[in-house]
This record gives C-alpha cells, structure tokens and sequence, in this order.
C-alpha cells in the first residue's frame, strides 16, 4: 500500500471529499479498534460543528453545542473580565453590575428583540454581519487579523459558552 492508493482511496477532490472522509473513518475504525472509533467520533464531531455554523439569514440556527446554554453560567460569563468581557463595552439592565461600557448598543431587551439563532451569530461571528465591527467573533477562528498568540487557531470562546451567553441574553427580556 504505497501513497498512490491513499491518495485515490481518500480522495482529496471536492467531489470525493466527503466519501473519502466517511471511508477514511470506517477503515480507522476497522483497523485502529476503539481507537479508531474515537478518531471517528471526533471527526464527525468537528463535522457537526461545521453544520451547526451554517448562517442563514442574520442568524445561526444550529446550536454550537450539544448541551443547552444555562442562562446563569451565560451570565457570570458575561459579568467576568475574562474572556467574553462583555461590560468593557455593553451596559446590562441589572442593577448590582454598576460599571458597564458605551461603546456598545445596550443589552436592554435584547432578548425580545433578537432570536436566538440572532444572538449566537452576533457571538459568534459579528464580523460577518458588520465587517467594522470593534466587537471581535468571539467563535470564528480564520481570516482573522491582528490574534494574540494564545487564540491563534481556537476560538476566544466555545461552543458551550457561546450557548450559555445566548441563553442568558434571551431572558433580558
């Protein structure tokens, strides 16, 4: 088995891709045992998380994630001067947040104004919708300019803390 028959056997065309892809998986498996079963399950992991980016409209139907957003840990997420860092630039309408940014529309009733599907492409990828935007995409990891060296090649946040924040933002009604 020389390189000649990976080569036609996992076709990189655009055509084959996905077929070479799929059997490329299947014989892992057959070879590799529960090894290749988890190198499978991870390539149709990153599979989905393609899917679940696909834009229609202004919005992002598809969860980024396989578990629910939790509105609370959306909501620490967005209160932490860590990665998200929302209040730099967003006023939130909860009282015990005294200091919160302008540069940014308000939260207020964004939860009424905007889906869900709205809110996880406005995370994900704003830049999408507003190439000028100052907000960065917080999920997008190519085509990007000017990346610190720790986000380079992973998003600023994942999936899952994509869908916290979405849930969270939904209940600022």
């Amino acid at each position: 088995m020389g390189p000649a028959f990976f080569r036609n056997r996992y076709s990189a065309t655009t055509k084959g891709a996905a077929r070479g892809a799929s059997r490329l998986r299947r014989d892992l498996a057959r070879v590799c045992g529960i090894g290749g079963l988890l190198v499978a399950g991870l390539a149709c992991a990153q599979e989905r998380s393609a899917a679940a980016r696909v834009v229609v409209a202004d919005g992002m139907p598809r969860p980024l994630s396989a578990v629910p957003g939790n509105a609370e840990r959306g909501r620490a997420l967005l209160v932490e001067r860590g990665a998200a860092n929302c209040l730099l630039c967003h006023a939130v309408p909860d009282p015990s947040l005294r200091i919160a940014g302008n540069v940014g529309p308000s939260l207020a009733g964004v939860g009424a104004r905007l889906s869900a599907a709205q809110l996880r492409l406005r995370i994900a990828d704003i830049q999408r919708l507003k190439p000028d935007a100052a907000m960065p995409s917080y999920y997008r990891v190519e085509a990007l300019d000017r990346v610190a060296a720790e986000y380079r090649g992973k998003p600023v946040l994942d999936g899952q803390q994509v869908e916290d924040l979405v849930a969270y933002l939904e209940t600022l009604k």
